[in-house]
């Protein structure tokens, strides 16, 4: 469905029952991801939740009015619990997704049953380690120019997004498997302005570290053993400032444990969701 939300038509996808516990989820990748990773992930979890995925502002097929700032996308968040009619939700968010989580965690705690991040960093250090990682890999040979040209928000136009998106894909995986990458860049929308402002504009000024000890709420933290870009020590950053909150290494994944070892990573946050009682109607 379309909805207007704060002046901009977000593409909207509800699953489950109108009366479960809301459970809202974040795509990663602005200008590269859409409501498609969520939607898989989270869908099965409709037996027990009420669902919702979006293409976030200036992604997806979602209209793109500005700004694409980490405030903007934090207030579309609660425009779309207000929409839900719920007072309270599971927040989940992977990669960038997970940027937009803690800090909606961040400004609103009372609204936040659970947190589920998956693969993601409190600030921009881990950019040196993947940079790190990419020119050592021995998996292909990546091209500097195209990699400084994603990594710094300063592709030329969509076509050029594509093209620096395809060059670094390989590396997120566990297994590499060149005709998964090519569905990949296939399956991917691309809306190179919104990627710019994020990786150019916010990326730089993102560091979340001395805030995080507000969050409040129960939250879990999983991350793939040999995730190139937001590695484990990003996670391990997260719940060490984090209260209460606890880490899950996927030994067998990359970047995406939510992919590559799906059945676990499912039943390791329904676990934690049943533990801290999110997946039980709200008390009023």
């Amino acid at each position: 469905m379309r909805l207007t939300i704060n002046d901009n038509e977000l593409e909207v996808e509800t699953f489950g029952d109108a009366d479960a516990p809301v459970l809202i989820a974040h795509h990663g990748a602005p200008g590269l991801g859409s409501r498609a990773e969520p939607r898989a992930t989270f869908a099965p979890f409709a037996d027990t939740f009420r669902v919702i995925v979006f293409d976030a502002r200036g992604s997806g097929v979602s209209e793109g009015n500005g700004p694409f700032t980490h405030e903007q996308w934090v207030a579309d968040v609660d425009a779309l619990r207000e929409w839900a009619g719920v007072e309270t939700f599971v927040m989940a968010g992977g990669s960038y997704g997970g940027f937009i989580s803690m800090e909606y965690a961040i400004r609103h705690p009372e609204r936040v049953r659970a947190l589920v991040l998956r693969d993601t960093s409190a600030d921009h250090e881990n950019e040196k380690a993947a940079e790190q990682n990419a020119l050592a890999s021995t998996r292909v040979t990546i091209d500097r120019a195209k990699l400084d040209r994603i990594n710094s928000g300063t592709v030329r136009d969509d076509a050029d997004l594509r093209d620096c998106w395809r060059e670094i894909l390989p590396l997120y995986d566990h297994v590499y498997d060149p005709a998964a990458v090519e569905a990949k860049v296939e399956a991917t929308y691309y809306r190179y302005a919104t990627h710019n402002f994020a990786f150019a504009v916010n990326q730089p000024n993102y560091d979340i570290k001395a805030q995080l000890p507000r969050i409040t709420s129960p939250t879990l933290v999983t991350v793939g053993r040999s995730d190139w870009i937001t590695p484990v020590a990003s996670s391990q950053t997260i719940v060490d400032l984090i209260p209460g909150s606890r880490l899950v290494v996927f030994e067998n994944s990359g970047h995406s444990p939510q992919i590559e070892e799906a059945d676990l990573w499912r039943a390791t946050v329904r676990e934690f969701l049943s533990e801290v009682g999110a997946d039980r109607p709200a008390k009023a």
